[in-house]
């Protein structure tokens, strides 16, 4: 995979990028490329590690630089506001009667009838 178009940081093995940390040598394909979503899963952080080859102090600036560039996030999703920040009217409150749609065209010819179209 391609080095993501956003750099903030290159080394010698490792750079951040935009989409996490990835590996400058574009022949291992993103095979060890860690996104920003896992940047703080020790699990996967230290099975990167451990690979052959790896130059661990290089990595270890990109870790701590990609972690200083995004942080954590926490339990909630920040692309997710809550309902009251929104505005959101209680669904309770709203009546539950929904008019019948009636449509009249008995006795007319379609032709005659008025069209309706949905506008982009």
């Amino acid at each position: 995979m391609a080095l993501h178009r956003d750099i903030f940081w290159i080394g010698r093995q490792w750079a951040v990028t935009g989409a996490g940390i990835q590996a400058v040598d574009q022949r291992l394909r993103g095979v060890l490329d860690i996104e920003v979503a896992r940047l703080w899963d020790d699990d996967l952080v230290g099975s990167r590690r451990a690979k052959p080859g790896v130059n661990a102090a290089d990595f270890d600036k990109a870790l701590a630089v990609a972690r200083e560039r995004f942080p954590q996030a926490s339990a909630l999703d920040p692309m997710i506001a809550p309902p009251e920040a929104l505005g959101v009217v209680d669904i309770s409150a709203v009546s539950s009667v929904v008019p019948e749609m009636k449509l009249y065209a008995e006795g007319r010819l379609a032709r005659f009838l008025p069209q309706w179209r949905i506008r982009r």
